[in-house]
């Protein structure tokens, strides 16, 4: 062997060698932005899903009501107590609309809440939109 041969060094490379022994590369422009869509689609799509939960929790907290279901029941009093978290300005309480006589709370509840799970689908696909690629 020469001295030449001896000396000859791998081009220098700011990230370690891969296993196989070739130089890693760093993600091309295209890939970094490949990747970052890919990143804001799932957090739309979480967003999306968080909307349309919160509005499944009020639709059947509204439906359970009309029902009369009974609020002794484990499964029925979470429902109820999740929708009453997501309510906001739409208490079947006190909310924007508020109901006298018979089936009151049934009607506030119905009223109130469907707002509530409408006005949820909405805001959540208008924050699908902004954030989706």
């Amino acid at each position: 062997m020469s001295d030449a041969s001896k000396g000859a060094e791998k081009p220098a490379t700011d990230d370690a060698d891969a296993p196989d022994g070739k130089p890693r590369r760093r993600p091309t422009g295209a890939k970094v932005k490949a990747g970052s869509l890919a990143v804001r689609s799932k957090i739309a799509s979480l967003v999306w899903l968080i909307a349309v939960v919160c509005a499944l929790f009020l639709a059947v907290g509204a439906l359970l009501i009309a029902l009369n279901a009974n609020e002794g029941n484990s499964i029925v009093q979470f429902v109820l107590d999740g929708a009453d978290l997501l309510d906001g300005p739409f208490s079947r309480e006190n909310g924007i609309f508020t109901f006298d006589g018979k089936d009151a709370e049934t009607k506030s509840a119905l009223v109130n809440w469907g707002l509530a799970a409408v006005v949820y689908l909405i805001i959540g696909k208008i924050l699908d939109r902004i954030i989706r690629p």
